[in-house]
């Protein structure tokens, strides 16, 4: 592979890859994370609504319960932890392949041709994602017609 089509793929493939798995790890990480503090937090607080024995703290032990009940079924059905740990590993394997490359260690020292060997490894960590991520969905899927 000649040096201009490798920083070509360098730029459009690669480096839009990292940062959208990057992007996605941070944003499930965020849902996950805003998710099961709303969660924790109106949990702990609805049996306090609810000793106080008020008309409106009941209607809102309610709400609040109800709240708790999405919060939680939201990250069970948008899989926003599972996601966050695949995107992140994902992105952090991809950001690591780079550096064997530049060091020559892990098979680029004993290859002839090292762009090619690291488009091949990048395009295999990128599709065994996205069969990871078809996979999880297509049991998800299967699970709910059962």
């Amino acid at each position: 592979m000649n040096k201009e089509k490798f920083d070509k793929f360098l730029t459009d493939r690669y480096k839009k890859e990292v940062n959208w798995y990057d992007r996605r790890a941070n944003r499930n990480q965020l849902l996950y994370t805003i998710f099961q503090w709303v969660a924790i937090c109106l949990s702990a607080l609805t049996p306090f609504l609810i000793v106080i024995g008020e008309v409106w703290s009941h209607w809102l032990a309610v709400a609040m319960a109800v709240l708790v009940a999405i919060s939680t079924a939201a990250l069970k059905a948008f899989k926003y932890q599972e996601n966050w740990i695949n995107y992140r590993t994902t992105c952090e394997t991809l950001r690591k392949e780079i550096h064997f490359y530049e060091a020559g260690i892990q098979g680029y020292d004993s290859v002839a041709d090292k762009e090619a060997l690291f488009v091949e490894r990048v395009e295999s960590l990128i599709s065994r994602e996205n069969t990871l991520w078809l996979t999880t969905h297509e049991k998800e899927e299967s699970a709910k017609r059962k």
